[in-house]
């Protein structure tokens, strides 16, 4: 399967001053869809500039709402597959082919990055760590990143599930839909980037409740979709 029919989705906001590396690494490789999330700078400039596609969002919508958007775009398009990165240098561009090897291999219908919680700020892998675990038992399969947004979405799986979300819970909710689909889930490993010279927009205390209350309604929104399967078998 040709590699062009890939898709890379960038959601981005605020990222003028970032984006513009990440996008020259895909320059000679992957086509590469924009979708400015509101930005309030010059990111769909810089986008442009580099000439690549650019989807806009009169205001802000989350990150969720930016992903489908994208997601979207590239279903109508004819793409197979989806390679997401965040816009802000957290992911590494040169680690992109793993995800597409292990696509071509057939290693998953959803490929998450793996990242090494042990390289992250101590208040960042508290809580992956924990939320990890958590989804793990609910989900009874064994989950070794749930938040990692460096992943390679199959159109199988783009069809499949249902994504509502619009924050950093986005990412929770997909693991969730796809095992209920029973859909595959594959791994790789990926660098643990930090340092960025960027405001945070996560909150430590306030998003890992989010996350929390995401596993305890996963649980709920998982017991129905197999109940649902279960029913029409």
């Amino acid at each position: 399967m040709s590699r062009s029919n890939i898709l890379v989705l960038i959601p981005a906001w605020d990222e003028a001053t970032r984006i513009r590396p990440i996008l020259e690494a895909f320059r000679d490789s992957q086509p590469v869809l924009v979708v400015d999330d509101g930005s309030s700078d010059d990111t769909a400039a810089v986008a442009r500039g580099v000439g690549v596609e650019v989807v806009v969002h009169p205001q802000n919508m989350g990150k969720g709402v930016a992903l489908s958007t994208g997601f979207a775009w590239a279903l109508e398009r004819g793409y197979d597959a989806v390679l997401t990165l965040d816009a802000d240098g957290q992911h590494d561009p040169e680690e992109a082919p793993k995800f597409i090897e292990a696509y071509e291999r057939g290693e998953g219908d959803l490929i998450i990055g793996r990242r090494d919680f042990r390289k992250m700020p101590l208040y960042r892998a508290f809580g992956n760590r924990i939320s990890t675990w958590m989804l793990s038992k609910v989900l009874g399969i064994k989950i070794f990143d749930n938040q990692c947004g460096y992943r390679l979405y199959t159109r199988k799986l783009l069809e499949t599930v249902d994504m509502e979300r619009t924050g950093f819970e986005f990412e929770v909710e997909v693991v969730v839909e796809a095992v209920a689909a029973s859909l595959k889930i594959g791994w790789v490993d990926v660098r643990t980037i930090y340092g960025i010279d960027k405001k945070s927009y996560f909150h430590p205390f306030y998003d890992s409740l989010k996350v929390l209350d995401m596993i305890r309604v996963s649980h709920k929104r998982f017991q129905e979709l197999k109940k649902n399967q279960n029913g029409r078998r």
